[in-house]
């Protein structure tokens, strides 16, 4: 990705990235969600962001370096980078990290009580 080195004035910039969160707030459906993403991103970005949350999500589980980089090809650097974001309590990485745990604990859940009471027929 390329950026112009024609600057924007810092309030256009700042209404286009509220612009920018006030969608990905907005959409609501998985579905949505994806053809954004698929759209919007280049294959390599979307790559790259993935990789970020699988390292958030991994060292959490206090997985090892070499283990989280055998797992999904990144390297010491890059899993260094974000650990030290999550050590300086950065807010976009805990929220992150948050909305992980959310997710994680929904399914381990929603295959309990599966398990439990039967999936029901639509």
């Amino acid at each position: 990705m390329q950026i112009t080195k024609q600057k924007v004035s810092p309030k256009v910039q700042k209404d286009i990235l509220e612009m920018f969160a006030q969608l990905i707030a907005d959409i609501s459906q998985k579905e949505d969600a994806l053809v954004f993403i698929n759209d919007f991103l280049t294959e390599t970005e979307r790559i790259a962001l993935a990789k970020r949350l699988a390292i958030i999500f991994y060292l959490d589980k206090k997985m090892s370096y070499q283990q989280i980089r055998k797992q999904i090809g990144v390297s010491s650097a890059t899993i260094a980078s974000v650990q030290s974001c999550l050590d300086q309590k950065s807010a976009g990485f805990l929220l992150a990290l948050q909305y992980l745990k959310a997710e994680e604990w929904a399914g381990k859940w929603s295959q309990k009580l599966t398990s439990i009471f039967g999936k029901k027929d639509k």
